[in-house]
C-alpha cells in the first residue's frame, strides 16, 4: 500500500504531492493526471493573476487572505511572477457595486496599497463613465514556468507521476483505499490517503465516495487572448464593480487576457454525479464572444479597440454555490465523512494554496512504512 495518491496534476495537486513528501515525511506518493502534461487545464487557462485582494470588495475574508498570501507566493515562486507592468483599477460611475471612496476604504481595511493614477493614465479612460483610476500592487504569473517548477520538484522528491491516466472509482479497503484506473493495464492503486484535486471533476468517481457536501456550480468560460498596442503592453487594467472586466498580461504567451463579467461565462449548470463537466466542454461549440467584449470594454477604455484578437482559451470554471452572491473565493477542503483519509480540495485562486496547506498542517498523516515499523516492534 502506498502512503498517498493525489488525483489531479494541476498546481494544487502537484503542490500537495510535493508538500506531503517534503514537509510531512510520506515516503510513497503517486500523482495521477488525466491530461498528457501537468498544469494543462485550469492552471493554464485562466487570467494568470496573483491576487492582492482588490478584486473582492464584497468579500473581506477572500480579499484579506489574498493580501496575506500574495507576498508568500512571490517569496516562494519568484521565477514565475511577473511584476513588470503597471496595474490599474478603475471604478465605474454607474452600475458599480462599489464607489471610489468605498474602494479606497476597503483597501485601507485590508492593508492593500493604493494611489491615484497620474493624468496620463487617467486619460486612457472615458471620464464620463469612470469615476476614479488607481494604481495598485498586483502581479501575473507564468503558468509554463510554474509547470516546470512542478516537474522539477516532483522528480526531486520521487513522486510517481502518471500522466494520461484517469481514476474511475474509489473504494474503501480496510484502512485505506483502492483506486481503479483507466490505463492499459486497468491498474488498481492502494493508498492510505487520497487527495481529490480534480477541480471540476471532484464528484465524477464511482465507488464509495459519495461526493462533496458543498454544492458546486460549473461554467464554461472564455478567456480571450489579445495582442495590445506597444504603449499598453506593460499595463494591466481592471474596471469594476458591476461593469466588471480585465485586460491582464498573460506571461505564458506574451499576450494579454481579456475577460468580461457578462461575456466570459458562456453557460452554467449545477454539478451532478455522472455528468462529466469536461465532456460537456469537449462538446461545446466554441464561438467566441470577443467582439462583444471589446465593444463594451471600449466604451470605458477606448484603447482596447487597437488590440488584435489572437485566440480564446475555453475552460470549465467551478465555484461554490454559497459564494455566488458575494464573489468570495474560499477554498473547499472536505474530508469525506464516511471515509477518513479521503480529502476533496478546490481553490478558486492560485494564492489559495497556502490556505490549503494550513488546513493540511492540522491533519495527522502517518506513512505506511512507519506503521509497518511499529507493528514489527510490537511483534
Amino acid at each position: 500500500m502506498q502512503d498517498a495518491v493525489v488525483i489531479g496534476g494541476g498546481f494544487y495537486g502537484t503542490a500537495i504531492a510535493v508538500y506531503l513528501m517534503k514537509q510531512r515525511g510520506l515516503k510513497t506518493v503517486t500523482l495521477i493526471e488525466r491530461e498528457p502534461t501537468l498544469l494543462a487545464r485550469a492552471s493554464y487557462n485562466n487570467q494568470a493573476r496573483v491576487h492582492n485582494g482588490y478584486h473582492y470588495p464584497r468579500s473581506f475574508t477572500t480579499a484579506f487572505r489574498s493580501r496575506v498570501n500574495l507576498p508568500r507566493f512571490v517569496r516562494d515562486f519568484p521565477e514565475v511572477v511577473n511584476r513588470d507592468f503597471t496595474k490599474v483599477y478603475a471604478i465605474a460611475r454607474r452600475n458599480s457595486k462599489v464607489t471610489a471612496k468605498q474602494f479606497e476604504r476597503f483597501c485601507r481595511e485590508i492593508g492593500a496599497s493604493l494611489e491615484p493614477a497620474p493624468q496620463q493614465v487617467r486619460e486612457l479612460f472615458e471620464p464620463r463613465l469612470i469615476e476614479q483610476v488607481f494604481l495598485v500592487e498586483e502581479y501575473a504569473f507564468d503558468s509554463t514556468k510554474l509547470a516546470e517548477w512542478a516537474r522539477q520538484e516532483l522528480a526531486e522528491f520521487g513522486v510517481d507521476v502518471r500522466l494520461g491516466t484517469r481514476v474511475q472509482s474509489i473504494h474503501r479497503r480496510g484502512e485505506g483505499f483502492a483506486l481503479q484506473c483507466d490505463d492499459e493495464s486497468r491498474s488498481t492503486l492502494h493508498a492510505k490517503y487520497v487527495f481529490n484535486c480534480t477541480y471540476s471533476g471532484l464528484n465524477q468517481f464511482e465507488g464509495d465516495f459519495c461526493g462533496t457536501q458543498t454544492k458546486l456550480k460549473h461554467e464554461i468560460t472564455e478567456m480571450a487572448l489579445v495582442e495590445t498596442v506597444p504603449e499598453l503592453s506593460e499595463f494591466g487594467v481592471t474596471v469594476m464593480d458591476g461593469p466588471f472586466f480585465s485586460m491582464m498580461p498573460f506571461p505564458a504567451r506574451g499576450l494579454h487576457t481579456l475577460s468580461h463579467v457578462r461575456y466570459t461565462p458562456h453557460s452554467s449548470w449545477m454539478d451532478a454525479p455522472g455528468a462529466d463537466p469536461y465532456e460537456r466542454l469537449g462538446e461545446y461549440d466554441r464561438e467566441s464572444r470577443v467582439d462583444r467584449m471589446m465593444r463594451d470594454v471600449g466604451r470605458y477604455f477606448p484603447a482596447v479597440y487597437d488590440a488584435q484578437y489572437v485566440e480564446s482559451l475555453f475552460e470549465v470554471k467551478t465555484v461554490l454555490v454559497k459564494n455566488e452572491g458575494d464573489d468570495g473565493r474560499p477554498i473547499l477542503f472536505e474530508q469525506d465523512p464516511a471515509s477518513q483519509g479521503l480529502f476533496s480540495i478546490l481553490g478558486g485562486k492560485i494564492d489559495n494554496i497556502y490556505d490549503v496547506l494550513e488546513k493540511l498542517d492540522t491533519e495527522t498523516f502517518i506513512s505506511t512504512s512507519q506503521t509497518s515499523t511499529v507493528l514489527g516492534t510490537d511483534t
